[in-house]
């Protein structure tokens, strides 16, 4: 048995330990917000916050987050208010989608370490895999996320 709170609710899970995170989310709780990628903790598709820490799901034994809350893209804004999620949408980041809940979950931990960021920290910190290549406009919407929170006083 293993107990966290996941999306601000305390969870007991009867699940393996060694059972990987992003399996739990979605196949065991029905949080498919977080995506499978590469499997390896490489591409950032299966980002998720752990105490407030980006983290790779998929390599994430669940008995590592014993005790630990764990954010999904879900619990960022019901109604896609978030700050990120807005810049996401004005800049139009998504093309296919896929990486996109991964790359949103690891720019609000990135504003909340960082919350006026330069080109080279978000080059440097945003290490998220995009198939696509949208990461000019990935930087342009963190850009927008960080002065839409500066202007409105609040932190990632």
């Amino acid at each position: 048995m293993v107990q966290l709170t996941i999306n601000g609710k305390l969870r007991d899970l009867d699940i393996e330990p060694n059972a990987p995170l992003l399996w739990v989310l979605r196949d065991d709780l029905g949080l498919t917000g977080t995506k499978f990628g590469c499997g390896i903790g490489t591409c950032g598709a299966c980002t998720v916050h752990i105490d407030g820490v980006a983290t790779r799901s998929c390599v994430t034994p669940i008995e590592r987050v014993a005790g630990k809350s764990v954010t999904t893209i879900e619990a960022l804004s019901a109604d896609s208010t978030h700050a990120v999620q807005q810049a996401w949408i004005a800049e139009d980041v998504v093309q296919c989608g896929y990486c996109q809940s991964g790359q949103i979950m690891a720019a609000v931990a990135l504003l909340r370490a960082t919350p006026n960021p330069t080109d080279a920290d978000i080059n440097a910190k945003m290490s998220n895999l995009c198939r696509c290549g949208t990461y000019p406009r990935i930087r342009k919407a963190i850009h927008r996320a960080a002065a839409a929170l500066a202007a409105a006083g609040k932190r990632a």
